[in-house]
């Protein structure tokens, strides 16, 4: 009879998930000769190779694509067991996996992680920073027990609550004098210069609906893959990009960057949380979610439909001191 240990499935999921034996020896949390060990002995047990190594590239077999979704299932029947065993010990203990993406992650997790520290010393909070399809996926399949992104988020295995929504602003070179006076329409020919994220990020398709008619002549040469890189590339001149507002702060104390606004009714995401639609912590998820919503309004967050909506105490001011209206909130 083969017997496969529960470690063996996890270090299988990590090198699937990575493709890379180090990484997948760090996401583990293991060395990369303890990881290498137990896939090698997996492949013995079941008698088939399951990962083709050629230098530092490693690919699926056949054999590993069809046993990786019951693998997945079986790893993520034993975290609802542990989950289960845990609700003696109270909610909000013990290891939370959780997804962000990376246009969210540095602008919300420097406020919520001190807050989850401060009210939940015993829950240790994992985290995941990936663009929204592969968190879904990750979310579904168990390997995720919530995560945070921008909606639409549509799978019939994950639930959703709304956290907030969050405006769009144009980030632009500070010295630019050929750029049109905000606030910004849609059909500025500014826009023909919008620099984007790289495929897979939503932002990228949230700035190609806000261009409306005009499309970008940049974004065929340009694709970045954090929103950092976007903005040092503006502060050099070489173009213009779409900042959200959580991260307006940042952008701004950046030298050579002016953010402006867009003309009213000013575009915005609305930012959400989702987990796993049978989970055991769906109640912690509401909590986590409702814990956000209140890191919003203390922020300064308006209510927007009924929502949370981000907003900065210095706009009016900062506005009136560069000749700008002040936008309205959508």
């Amino acid at each position: 009879m083969i017997r496969l240990t529960i470690r063996q499935m996890e270090y299988f999921e990590a090198l699937v998930e990575t493709l890379h034996f180090g990484r997948a020896a760090e996401l583990a949390g293991v060395t990369q000769p303890a990881l290498s060990s137990q896939i090698a002995e997996m492949e013995e047990r079941l008698g088939r190779k399951l990962f083709e190594r050629g230098g530092k590239t490693v690919h699926l077999t056949e054999d590993a694509r069809m046993l990786r979704p019951r693998i997945e299932r079986v790893l993520a029947e034993m975290r609802e067991i542990e989950t289960t065993a845990r609700r003696g010990r109270g909610a909000m203990e013990g290891r939370f996996r959780l997804g962000v993406i990376p246009t969210v992650a540095p602008y919300l997790l420097p406020q919520l992680l001190p807050e989850l520290r401060k009210r939940f010393p015993a829950l240790a909070i994992e985290l995941r920073e990936a663009v929204t399809a592969t968190m879904i996926e990750e979310t579904a399949a168990g390997r995720l027990d919530g995560m945070i992104a921008a909606l639409p988020l549509e799978h019939p295995a994950v639930a959703v609550e709304p956290l907030f929504e969050d405006r769009f602003f144009l980030a632009v070179p500070a010295s630019d004098p050929g750029f049109v006076a905000p606030p910004v329409p849609p059909e500025s020919p500014a826009l023909e210069r919008l620099m984007l994220l790289e495929e897979g990020h939503c932002m990228r398709e949230q700035a190609l609906a806000i261009c409306g008619s005009v499309r970008p002549a940049a974004m065929a040469n340009y694709g970045a893959t954090s929103l950092t890189t976007l903005l040092q590339m503006v502060a050099h001149g070489q173009g213009v990009t779409l900042i959200p507002e959580m991260a307006r702060t940042a952008s701004e104390a950046m030298p050579d960057l002016r953010v402006v606004p867009f003309a009213d009714p000013m575009p915005a995401r609305r930012l959400a949380f989702a987990w796993r639609r049978n989970s055991s912590r769906q109640g912690e998820c509401r909590s986590l979610a409702a814990i956000i919503r209140g890191l919003a309004a203390a922020s300064g967050a308006e209510q927007v439909d009924g929502q949370q909506h981000p907003h900065h105490e210095h706009d009016d001011e900062a506005e009136r001191e560069s000749g700008l209206a002040v936008a309205n909130p959508v």
